[in-house]
This record gives C-alpha cells, structure tokens and sequence, in this order.
C-alpha cells in the first residue's frame, strides 16, 4: 500500500508519528468512453469558455463566484497558507462511546501505521483506548480540508474515520413524518415474528456484489465471442392489499429458507405462525382492558364478556405490502463464502 499522508498523532505531550493508508478500495469494473463505430478512445480537453484555448493543468486553479459574477482566483499557494494548526497532525480532542456516534457522519477509513520510532507510545495509546471501550474525537487536515475523524482500534491496528461536519447532514424532511399513520398491535406483532426469523449475526463474507459478477461475465464471453445469454427474469408479484397475510407469507418464505429458525418459538412453516398467537394474545388483552373499563362504568357483564373476546385478524390493512418483498430466496445462501465487497463513501 502506498501512505496518502504523514504526521503525528498528538496525545496530550506525547507526539506519535504515524502514516495513513486507505483501508478500502473500490472493486468496480472500469470501462473507458470510446466511440461506437471501432472503440477509438473519447478524450476531452480543458477549455477556457472566454476563447476556446486549451489549458494545461499546470494552469488550472480553483475559483470561487461571486453573486455579481465575478470570480475570486485561489491558488495552491493560498490554500498551502491556510491557518490550520492540524495540518500535519491528528490532534486528539477527547474519549467518546463510540455508540453515541452515528454512523451518518462516517466518511471514509484509513489504516494508521507508526513509523518505527512510535512503536511502543502507539501500542501504548491503542491497548488503552481498547481497554477503554471508547474511541478518540480527533480533528485532521487532509487533502487540504479540516476534517473531524474518530480513531479506533481494529485488528490491532488504528483506523481513522473521517467524519462529514453536522451542518453537512441534512434533515430528512418528508411529508409522511407529518402524518398520522396506525400500525395495529397484530400488525407490530406480525412484523417483530418476521425480524426474529431473519435475525443473524453479522457475516459479510456471506454476500457479494451479484452485479459485478454478471458484468464480468458479459466481458468474459464478448472476449471468447460466445453469444451472451441473459438470465430469465422472475415475474414480479402482485402487490398485497392484506398486510397482515403479506407477512404471513413473508414469515413461512424466511422459515423456508432459514431451516435453523423455524422452530425456534415452537412453529414449524406448516403450523401457526408465532406472530399470529402473539398478536392474538395482545389483542385478548388489549379485549380485556377495555372490557374492564366498560365494567367500571356500570355496563352489563354481557357487554363485558363480548370485549374480551378474541379480536380477529381484520380483513384489511392500512397500506400495501408486496408477499414476495421480504423474502429471502435461496440465490443468497449462494453466496456465503463470497468475499466480501465494501465501497467507500
């Protein structure tokens, strides 16, 4: 790997110096921009839009517009002289849980190597923050950007994350959050039976970029000059108006191809499923509730009896669920022992 930048972790007085190196990398498949006809390279040129004269790049500089049109020039000189005093260090500014920090402000990773000078203080500083169970707020210049990050430990080895600023966040403004929309006790029951059938640990050498895959592929039989055969599609289903037998029918799908949870609360695909006797349960109960409300109101035991009956599973639902889009098929069990890809933000 080749180190992307050179500095010093600053701990307090101790001074750590160390280099960063990029963790991820990109797995896509690269293509070039070439003409139709014969695959001739499309290359494109730096133009100025006053003449139409070519620039080199040893010209090109950044410019900020006013609003009145005008253009403020920066060169590399003027960013090279900005007052950031982290320009070549990672300054560490306090000890956090790293649970209070969301994964939303994550950017990018980067490896943390100690050069062979900062050995012991960097095995000092990362058993430590171990031990700790919390992770170092630290603020960096990178590519010429002032930039919050987090340090934690990682195979024994640091990682810095790169964090975007708050107000670089934006708020999700959507106009159903305004709205009033009622979810059923059955429906939330429903719902939590299908989490618990999917639950897993997290593996993701069990998944793989599907796509790239396909892609590779195509390429690979255009060089052989075999004939390209797409896979058959699979028809899509009919949206579901009933949301609860739509997750009825997501449940017995997930216990189909999860043999390991389906007898995990006592049922088996063909038996009842375990969301319908908990949302039968809660509906007894939300029954009973109301029952003995109505009986402290004076109204006859009858009446009272009659609330605590079972509620049904109603004929309807608010919203419109799809039977087939929760459910995992069996293409992903598949691809368990892929390797795993993981995409920089």
């Amino acid at each position: 790997m080749r180190s992307v930048w050179k500095g010093v972790i600053s701990f307090g007085l101790v001074s750590i110096p160390v280099r960063l190196y990029s963790a991820t990398q990109e797995r896509d498949v690269a293509f070039h921009q070439v003409r139709r006809s014969d695959g001739s390279r499309v290359r494109y040129r730096r133009v100025a839009e006053a003449d139409g004269d070519e620039v080199n790049y040893a010209d090109v500089a950044k410019g900020f517009e006013l609003p009145d049109g005008q253009t403020v020039v920066l060169t590399d000189e003027d960013f090279a002289n900005l007052p950031l005093s982290t320009s070549r260090a990672i300054d560490v500014l306090e000890f956090v849980p790293l649970e209070q920090v969301d994964p939303i402000y994550f950017a990018k990773s980067y490896y943390v190597e100690p050069d062979r000078t900062g050995a012991k203080p960097y095995v000092l500083l990362r058993d430590a923050l171990a031990e700790s169970g919390r992770v170092a707020l630290v603020k960096i210049a990178l590519r010429q950007r002032e930039q919050l990050a987090t340090l934690r430990v990682r195979d024994g080895v640091f990682v810095l994350e790169t964090m975007i600023w708050p107000d670089e966040v934006r708020e999700p403004d959507f106009p159903f959050l305004d709205e009033h929309v009622e979810v059923r006790p059955q429906e939330l029951a429903m719902a939590a039976s299908l989490i618990d059938t999917l639950a897993a640990d997290f593996d993701p050498g069990r998944f793989s970029d599907e796509y790239r895959t396909a892609l590779q592929s195509v390429i690979d039989a255009k060089i052989a000059g075999r004939a390209v055969v797409s896979p058959p599609v699979s028809p899509q289903k009919e949206p579901v108006g009933d949301l609860m037998a739509a997750l009825r029918a997501s449940i017995a799908a997930a216990r189909r191809d999860h043999p390991d949870s389906a007898g995990a609360d006592g049922a088996g695909v063909d038996g009842p499923p375990a969301g319908k006797a908990v949302a039968d349960k809660a509906a007894s109960e939300a029954g009973s509730t109301k029952a003995g409300a109505t009986k402290a109101g004076g109204v006859k035991a009858g009446a009272t009896k009659a609330g605590a009956t079972k509620a049904a599973p109603p004929k309807g639902a608010t919203g419109t669920a799809t039977a087939g889009k929760s459910t995992v098929t069996s293409k992903a069990a598949s691809t368990r022992s892929a390797t795993p890809t993981r995409r920089s933000a």
